[in-house]
C-alpha cells in the first residue's frame, strides 16, 4: 500500500478529483496549504506599495491506494494537474505500513 501526496494548484483540484475517480480511487483528503518551490513566490503591488508573496496558495491531496493502483493514480494526477508552467506542483509516494478502518477495525488493503 502507498500514500500518494500531491501538491497542486487550487484551480486544478476538480480535474484531479475526476481523474482519480476515473481510475478507481475512492477517497481522498484535501487540505489548503501554502508553500513555494523553485519559483520562490512573486512580487505584487498593493495600493502603490510593492511587496513579495513568499508563500503561494496550493492544495494538498492525499490518497491511500493499493500497490496495483499507484501508477494509474500518479498518471491521473500528472495529466489532470499539469499546466506546463512553473508551480504545477509535486507528487510524493510513500509506503504505508498499516491502514485501519476505525468503524469496522478492518486492516490492510481492505481498509482502503
Amino acid at each position: 500500500m502507498k500514500l500518494i501526496t500531491a501538491i497542486i494548484k487550487p484551480f486544478k483540484l476538480e480535474e484531479v478529483k475526476e481523474g482519480l475517480a476515473a481510475v478507481g480511487v475512492e477517497g481522498m483528503t484535501v487540505t489548503e496549504v501554502k508553500g513555494f518551490g523553485r519559483q520562490k513566490g512573486h512580487t505584487e503591488i498593493y495600493r502603490g506599495s510593492e511587496y513579495t508573496v513568499d508563500f503561494l496558495p496550493k492544495v494538498k491531496v492525499e490518497i491511500a491506494v493499493i500497490d496495483d493502483l499507484v501508477g494509474k493514480a500518479v498518471d491521473a494526477i500528472v495529466k489532470s494537474a499539469k499546466t506546463g508552467k512553473i508551480g504545477d506542483g509535486k507528487i510524493f509516494v510513500q509506503s504505508l505500513e498499516e491502514v485501519i478502518r476505525i468503524r469496522t477495525d478492518e486492516r490492510g488493503e481492505v481498509a482502503i
